[in-house]
């Protein structure tokens, strides 16, 4: 009885790690799992952004059946009758300043949005072809989460640069009152929410990534075997039923 007593009590801390290292393992599923598909869904949502021309609407009070939309690329007028007409912008030259920059920055954050997916993918759990590489899965999941953020400040700059320039031009008093003024169109909320969601689903990729370095077990000593006819004496601490 002793002895199975002692067994018992030898055993529980392995079980106790084996359970926590499971669930660590399915918080960082979930973390995973949760951050792949924020990014996921903001870089689709700035792609979205980038070519729609609803970053700016104008509606004329002379003429209330037509609403003047204004993008990165064209300009459009939509007419009561569902006629939508659009106009490629001219010279890049001639654009604003904003939107020259927003140009670039919207580009450059598709593209980072694409490399974080390639990076991303390899260092999820699930993905098997890495198993037998935790530090490059790692390392992986850490450059994904990193480019994931990067992307999210690159779309959130040029919405809000747009944005703020939209509000002076609103509010500025050197315009008359009957000169119509551009508004916020439905691009500056999406762009703003494809951000925020790519910024945080490379924050829980990295997260996620860090926990993975904190939770590995560590290798458990070597011991030297007991000498041949040695048996040794169980401590009285094990001995306790």
């Amino acid at each position: 009885m002793p002895a199975a007593a002692a067994h018992g009590r030898l055993s529980r801390p392995g079980a106790h790690s084996a359970a926590g290292v499971s669930m660590a393992g399915s918080w960082r599923a979930k973390a995973q799992a949760g951050g792949m598909l924020l990014a996921l869904l903001g870089w689709v949502s700035s792609c979205v952004t980038t070519f729609v021309p609803l970053w700016k609407s104008l509606s004329l009070d002379l003429n209330e059946l037509e609403v003047w939309t204004m993008g990165l690329w064209q300009v459009c007028i939509a007419r009561e009758e569902g006629v939508v007409e659009c106009r490629a912008h001219g010279s890049f030259l001639a654009l604003p300043p904003e939107l020259r920059v927003s140009r670039l920055l919207m580009c450059l954050s598709n593209g980072l949005g694409l490399l974080g997916t390639l990076l991303a993918a390899p260092g999820l759990e699930g993905w098997t072809p890495c198993e037998d590489k935790p530090r490059l899965k790692r390392r992986l999941l850490l450059a994904g989460g990193a480019t994931f953020g990067t992307a999210g400040m690159a779309t959130l700059a040029p919405v809000s640069w747009v944005a703020y320039n939209t509000v002076l031009d609103f509010w500025d008093s050197t315009v008359p009152d009957i000169v119509p003024r551009w508004e916020f169109g439905e691009a500056t909320f999406l762009g703003w929410f494809a951000g925020a969601f790519l910024a945080a689903g490379g924050l829980l990729l990295a997260c996620s990534a860090r926990a993975t370095r904190a939770s590995t077990p560590p290798v458990p000593a070597c011991r030297q075997p007991p000498a041949a006819g040695h048996h040794p004496l169980p401590k009285p601490a094990d001995l306790v039923i």
